[in-house]
């Protein structure tokens, strides 16, 4: 995410019968390249936090600029948490971004000042402080960049 441009999220505030999330990019104050998802797209077997599958356009500057990587680069990811998740950290690049988590949904976002060759690590928490996830051990979770 260039200085020029940002990349939004929203979700639905009720969740009920399905989870919604909208990403897009606004450029000059315009919206522009949508992308939106309905339901929970995790397999049954995932962990109890989930990246969504669309969401690495918004961590990969390689997918964005086709490998001609601008340093800083504003980055994002977005994905579900079971209920029992109470906090999300999110790492990049050696720092860690800022996360909120809101109605069934995570979003950490921060800024990349070096190129990487691996995805945001995600880590998950319940109330007692436990870790119930890493994405490190998550079968699902691409840890590299293409």
């Amino acid at each position: 995410m260039q200085a020029d441009k940002e990349a939004h999220v929203a979700v639905k505030k009720d969740a009920t019968p399905q989870q919604v999330r909208l990403i897009c990019n606004v450029k000059d104050g315009k919206a522009s390249d949508l992308n939106t998802s309905v339901g929970n797209d995790a397999p049954a077997d995932a962990g109890a936090v989930y990246a969504d599958i669309n969401s690495g356009k918004l961590y990969q500057q390689s997918f964005l600029d086709r490998g001609n990587w601008k340093l800083p680069f504003r980055w994002g990811i977005i994905g579900t948490v079971d209920p029992s998740v109470t906090k999300v950290t999110v790492s990049y690049g050696g720092s860690t971004g800022e996360t909120a988590l809101d109605h069934g949904w995570f979003v950490a976002y921060g800024t990349l000042n070096q190129q990487v060759t691996k995805a945001p690590h995600i880590k998950g928490y319940d109330a007692a402080g436990k870790l119930v996830y890493d994405s490190d051990q998550d079968k699902y979770y691409q840890k590299t960049l293409p």
